[in-house]
């Protein structure tokens, strides 16, 4: 529980909770207060925050008499004084030119993430990406990944749709300050997608995670709520199948695989880790339960990429070297960081490749208080293991000729790939792995810029591509379990 931590004064009001404000701070809230994980501590420095029997469950006598609540659960009748782990979240945004068919007025596109959500306002006639807005996905409060949220909405229907439409309309409103805008699109995974479009989520709830819902979502700003004029309905685009959603279909189509001559992979490294491999004549695509390892999630002193969190680890005269963002004191770990960890600790022999914490010592020391526990480097390759024996699964033992592989998203921006290579997470033959960004903004823009030919690209997407349920291939678990050694 120790690590500089940034100290802020909160003053709740009946309109504004603590929990609210610490939302607002950046404080997450992981398992939406499902299973007291305590990623969302929190010590009270001045003030009164009681403490519930939740709290007795996750924290000791000792850590409570401390000051340590959980930040989910946290209530106050008047001002606090707090220390709380705030990171500033890692948001991509995409601004690459790409083609377009000249149109008047002006559009906008919306990706829907699981953590933030991204608004690009674009100039129709130009192409030009005129102005950008960046949130946290408000339904983080509720969960930090697909399920908690799905067994939220489930128990509180309409909670998560309501959030996300207010939050999209809030943006948009701001982007467009009063100008009409033609048409929206918006991508996303399966399970914001159902609840962006007030859908039945209870098929994703369970195997074999089907739902009869996953084409195209449209829907009027008046039924959204949202305070903008809107000259058509606004559109989130369809899914591929299961949780393979249409962050995913607009990935396909900003690399390029839909229309290659050459077999690539496309592999999205979040918390619902989505992998995509096939060319022009064929593409076969799956989702890995990932964990949110990647995204510093269940880990001991896990954290987003922000200040004072270990980026990088290398090897210096036998030893680990740490840095952290910012050039501040390590207070935690980021994805990138977990992975070159557990690759630098591998070439020092301080874990064996069944990721055994050597010696008999029960961490792996990194930098001051920071270090990594034997549970820490189970999360990792729990995710590690699902996407690499996924990819497997979808390549049936053939590789890509061009040795083309695709790395979506934050985590995939920067996590370096000799690591990457090293603990097992990508193939050997991925030599120059091609970060591809945020892949799902930059394909929505190109659908939006290109009203004529639109349909027939989703069209040739959806017909050339196969949804696998990994989960429903009894050779998945032993692969899964093969996967899990680094190496």
């Amino acid at each position: 529980m120790s690590g500089p931590a940034e100290t802020v004064r909160l003053e709740p009001s009946p309109a504004r909770s603590l929990r609210d404000l610490l939302f607002e701070r950046g404080v997450e809230f992981p398992c939406g207060g499902a299973i007291l994980c305590a990623g969302c501590k929190v010590r009270v420095l001045e003030g009164d925050v009681p403490v519930t029997e939740e709290m007795r469950s996750a924290f000791t006598a000792t850590e409570l008499g401390q000051g340590w609540r959980l930040g989910c659960m946290a209530e106050s009748d008047g001002p606090v004084t707090l220390e709380i782990a705030q990171w500033t979240v890692e948001i991509l945004d995409d601004r690459a030119v790409v083609p377009f068919e000249p149109a008047d007025g002006l559009g906008a596109v919306i990706d829907v993430g699981t953590t933030t959500v991204v608004a690009q306002l674009v100039d129709r006639r130009t192409g030009r990406v005129l102005a950008v807005e960046s949130a946290l996905n408000p339904q983080a409060r509720f969960g930090a990944d697909l399920m908690s949220r799905i067994r939220f909405e489930l128990s509180s229907p309409g909670t998560l749709s309501a959030a996300i439409r207010e939050a999209t309309g809030t943006m948009l409103a701001r982007l467009a300050a009063g100008r009409p805008i033609e048409e929206a699109l918006l991508v996303g995974n399966t399970a914001m997608h159902h609840l962006f479009g007030g859908l039945d989520v209870a098929p994703l709830a369970a195997v074999p995670f089907r739902s009869p819902s996953i084409g195209p979502v449209l829907l009027e700003a008046g039924e959204l709520g949202w305070p903008i004029t809107l000259n058509s309905p606004a559109c989130f685009l369809p899914c591929i199948g299961g949780f393979v959603g249409s962050d995913i279909l607009a990935g396909i189509v900003a690399t390029g695989l839909f229309e290659g001559d050459e077999p690539g992979v496309l592999l999205d490294l979040g918390t619902n880790g989505e992998i995509v491999v096939g060319d022009r004549r064929g593409l076969r695509c799956a989702s890995a339960a990932a964990g949110p390892a990647f995204e510093g999630g269940n880990i001991g002193l896990g954290m987003r990429a922000g200040t004072g969190a270990i980026d990088r680890v290398t090897v210096a005269n036998g030893a680990l070297r740490c840095t952290a963002i910012g050039g501040a004191t390590p207070r935690g770990i980021c994805g990138s960081g977990l992975v070159d960890a557990a690759a630098a600790a591998l070439d020092l022999g301080l874990i064996d490749p069944s990721g055994r914490i050597a010696g008999g010592t029960r961490t792996v020391p990194l930098c001051g208080t920071v270090a990594l526990a034997q549970s820490d480097i189970r999360e990792l390759q729990l995710a590690k293991g699902a996407l690499a024996a996924g990819l497997d699964m979808l390549l049936e033992g053939r590789r890509p000729a061009s040795g083309r592989l695709y790395l979506a998203g934050a985590f995939g921006n920067y996590v370096r790939a000799d690591s990457a290579r090293r603990i097992g997470l990508i193939p050997e033959w991925a030599e120059r792995p091609t970060p591809a960004g945020n892949a799902a903004l930059r394909g929505a823009r190109m659908l939006l810029l290109a009203p004529s030919r639109r349909r027939q690209i989703l069209d040739q997407v959806l017909a050339i591509t196969e949804h696998v349920e990994l989960a429903a291939d009894p050779r998945f678990q032993d692969e899964f379990v093969d996967h899990m050694r680094f190496g």
